[in-house]
């Protein structure tokens, strides 16, 4: 079975830091694109930000210039570093990824279970 663990969320002050971590674990052949979304209270599902597999990346347009999107390929990890945080990114941040556990498997998208990230004073 193929899971995403993800780490790093917690409170912070307006105008600080944070950096969030996924890493895939379980029988992995290739993962294609990986990414975050989060969900805030009383909100849907938003796309945050996509990284391929060839380190091309997307945004939301909420969070250009201050998150930014990496990943390792060695360690099937995905990293969302957060500057200048805002009250507004307040939630629930899911990692997600499409993995492939063999050569002749389909693709299947995978979500982490999620990691609350407060922004308050």
């Amino acid at each position: 079975q193929v899971q995403l663990v993800e780490s790093g969320g917690g409170l912070v002050q307006p105008g600080g830091s944070l950096r969030l971590s996924c890493a895939a674990s379980g029988r992995i052949f290739s993962i294609r694109a990986m990414g975050w979304y989060r969900q805030a209270p009383g909100n849907e599902r938003e796309l945050v930000a996509t990284i391929t597999s060839g380190g091309s990346t997307n945004y939301v347009d909420s969070v250009k210039g201050r998150f930014t999107i990496s990943r390792d390929n060695a360690k099937n990890t995905v990293y969302l570093q957060m500057n200048s945080l805002k009250p507004e990114d307040t939630a629930v941040y899911y990692c997600n990824a499409h993995i492939r556990r063999g050569l002749t498997n389909p693709y299947v998208e995978v979500w982490g279970q999620g990691t609350l990230v407060t922004v308050s004073s």
